[in-house]
């Protein structure tokens, strides 16, 4: 391709071609000029590119590609290098098979448990979610292939997602939907942003120019294309010069003649379509650039690295008596059809066709020296002869020194195209599990599922991992932690609710009449647990280690740029290697607007060796302690002492700081609207009015200013002041 064709080269109507796509996954080109057409293929975990060009409902016919944790399970890491390592691997088996842009990762937040497409998304936090995705994109294009952020924006549910019209306020908008996606613009710049199928505050985000040019464009410096979801375009001609520079999948030549039209009735100046046409003209020559990657894949090391990423995935929620790891030789009974038929990712667009595939049962049976006897307990679509399953599984149980129960959800029970109905796990798995409880009170539950579920039995089993979906290496994974070839070292990057009703966008989810409102507004996830004082199974950032660690006294000093950098000796008390999670939340107490009681601004994780301390660095950026000031529509960091609180969960705090940060001045215009109490707060009119009221009503002004401090100074003439007295002294603050 040459480098120096623009979109001056081409005709109205090439113009308009290159702004779709050719077929379901691949770019249109240029023969005449010399353009390639290029493959797009979706693979936010995993490569999913088929094998013959077929539709976009072909699944399974896909070729083999390592499998890793979807992003459920990698964000439990919170471990953006170990994100970049996994984006490294999707890089290189896409160059392998000449892709030249992965569509993902998701990084939408975690509204509600009951999202199908959890699973795909990382966190109910936007700095995890912002930390782990910019990682992925910074490995995926480090081996010279695009990503696709995606679902940009506010696309958390699964039900009318075509159009829906999530309706949210200025500051959640702001501070939790759109924050991840600025983090990874800003630190990763990916080749392609994805934009969602609904409507924003009624706006389709295909077709939104705020969205698409403004924001991410104007303000966050966005170099790249803006492609649709498959069929997410409503209205291609308003679509195209708000900002959506590629339509895909193609349609057939049909949308492509609308441009033309449209420009050639004046309704759609060419200028606009020169503009996507230069975007998708680069992203082809940036494609054109990598060179070639032959392969073949070394499918060990990817496998290994999948196993090692799932190993790091795995949640330790509950260990009493330090019942895991289990003993080499001990007599183990598995229970559960999920040990031998493992559900290791979610159904839709992202399913992969793996290289391989880890079964647990056959993973202990191999790190196990003792007797592991297996019984299936359920079927995983409610067939069969429950009783009687049921009862092989007590009977063997009954036999062994610890019983290891697989429970979770089976792959219709949650899916891309549509939401779940409630939390639970399946009535026949949780009557398994308390008939086995009878037999053996040692048991251990592991967990399949790719959103969080209801836990009833925690009080009862001595032992809980999660293990969400872990890919195709998440049995060996699950084998090497039980048996303790690996220390667990996962965190829940979503808070486990007691039940659904306790959920911030309970009675809000998933709306009406084609709208949903987001009614819990800034308390999401842990933010609404905490300000309600709400009791939860597990809470967010909580998770396990077969060590311990202590924390240090924390220090914290403001850097040139502004940032805060806090430092805190963490020591492994344990004796055995492990890792642990310091996370570091902030708070504003006297904050001047609503604030969550603590949100997590940085985290890091550690290895440490028995006995060994070192001194963990977390930075603070300036920009997100920043809440969206309303008033005048910008980012405002409000001045005051910040509480810093360092620990191993929200509600697991071991260490604490306090400094003063300088605020950002926010100029707001004073008329003859603004409020008594407005006035008094400003540098010019506010000693004027006090001296003014103190010369009137000398001590009884504080009581008077109390009742009417709220009240527009036009509002009553002549009180407290005259008019004119009021009129000069605004006047004088402008």
């Amino acid at each position: 391709m040459s480098e120096h064709v623009t979109s001056r080269d081409l005709t109205l109507e090439e113009k308009a071609s290159l702004t779709s796509g050719r077929d379901f996954w691949s770019l249109e080109g240029l023969e005449r000029l010399g353009v390639p057409s290029i493959m797009v293929t979706d693979g936010p975990h995993g490569l999913r590119k088929q094998r013959t060009g077929g539709d976009h409902v072909g699944l399974t016919d896909s070729v083999p590609a390592t499998c890793f944790p979807p992003a459920v399970g990698l964000s439990a890491a919170f471990d953006p290098d170990l994100a970049r390592r996994v984006g490294e691997a999707l890089g290189l088996e896409a160059a392998i098979e000449d892709v030249a842009v992965l569509l993902g990762p998701g990084i939408n937040i975690k509204r509600s448990p009951l999202c199908g497409r959890n699973f795909e998304y990382m966190s109910e936090d936007p700095i995890v979610s912002g930390e782990i995705g910019a990682g992925l994109v910074q490995g995926i294009q480090s081996r010279g292939v695009g990503s696709s952020l995606k679902h940009f924006a506010v696309n958390n549910q699964e039900t009318e997602r075509l159009r829906v019209s999530a309706d949210v306020d200025p500051r959640p908008l702001r501070e939790i939907y759109l924050r991840g996606f600025q983090r990874v613009v800003r630190d990763a710049q990916p080749w392609t942003v994805m934009c969602s199928y609904n409507r924003i505050n009624g706006v389709y985000a295909s077709e939104d120019p705020w969205l698409l040019t403004d924001v991410l464009r104007g303000e966050w410096g966005f170099e790249g294309v803006v492609v649709s979801d498959w069929g997410a375009v409503d209205d291609r001609v308003a679509g195209l010069p708000a900002g959506l520079d590629l339509e895909m999948p193609s349609s057939g030549g049909r949308t492509d003649a609308q441009l033309v039209a449209a420009v050639r009735e004046g309704r759609l100046e060419e200028s606009a379509l020169d503009l996507a046409a230069d975007r998708l003209l680069e992203l082809i020559r940036r494609a054109q650039e990598r060179p070639a990657q032959p392969g073949p894949l070394d499918v060990d090391a990817h496998h290994a690295l999948a196993r090692e990423v799932a190993g790091r995935a795995i949640v330790l929620l509950k260990n009493e008596d330090a019942l895991l790891p289990l003993a080499p030789e001990a007599r183990l009974a598995v229970i559960g059809e999920f040990a031998r038929t493992p559900r290791y990712q979610g159904a839709g667009s992202s399913q992969i066709t793996p290289t391989r595939l880890d079964v647990p049962l056959e993973e202990i049976r191999a790190l196990s020296r003792g007797e592991v006897g297996f019984a299936p307990g359920f079927t995983t679509d409610g067939s069969g002869d429950v009783a009687a399953l049921r009862a092989e599984a007590v009977e063997l149980a009954g036999k062994a020194e610890v019983a290891v129960v697989f429970l979770g959800l089976p792959d219709a029970a949650e899916s891309e195209g549509y939401d779940r109905e409630h939390i639970d796990l399946p009535a026949d798995q949780l009557a398994l599990l308390d008939a086995v409880l009878e037999a053996n009170p040692r048991t251990v539950v592991v967990l399949s599922n790719g959103s969080v579920v209801a836990l009833p039995f925690a009080d009862r089993v001595p032992a809980i991992l999660e293990g969400w979906l872990l890919g195709q290496a998440g049995g060996g994974a699950l084998a090497d932690v039980l048996l303790g070839a690996v220390n667990p070292s996962g965190r829940l990057a979503e808070t486990i609710p007691l039940r659904l009703e306790d959920t911030p966008a309970f009675g809000n989810f998933p709306g009406e009449h084609g709208h949903v409102r987001y009614g819990e507004g800034l308390l999401v996830g842990y933010r609404w647990y905490d300000a309600k004082d709400l009791a939860v199974r597990y809470p967010f950032g909580h998770g396990l280690s077969y060590t311990s660690f202590a924390y240090g006294e924390a220090t914290a000093a403001l850097t040139a740029a502004g940032d805060i950098a806090v430092t805190v000796p963490v020591t492994n008390t344990g004796d055995q290697a492990g890792r642990e999670v310091v996370q570091l939340y902030t708070a504003l107490p006297g904050s001047s607007v609503q604030r969550p009681p603590r949100e997590l601004k940085a985290f890091a994780s550690v290895e440490l060796a028995p006995g060994e301390t070192r001194p963990v660095e977390l930075l603070v950026r300036r920009e997100d302690l920043a809440h969206w000031d309303v008033r005048v529509e910008r980012w405002i960091v409000e001045g005051g002492t910040y509480t810093l609180e360092i620990g191993a969960s929200s509600r697991d705090l071991r260490a604490a700081a306090s400094i003063e940060v300088e605020g950002d001045p926010v100029d707001l215009p004073i008329t003859l609207s603004s409020t008594f109490e407005e006035l008094l707060a400003h540098p010019v009119a506010g000693p004027a009015l006090q001296a003014a009221l103190d010369a009137r009503y000398g001590d009884a002004d504080s009581h008077l200013l109390t009742m009417i401090g709220n009240f527009p100074v036009d509002r009553l003439d002549g009180f407290p002041l005259p008019r004119a007295e009021l009129e000069e002294i605004v006047a004088a603050a402008r």
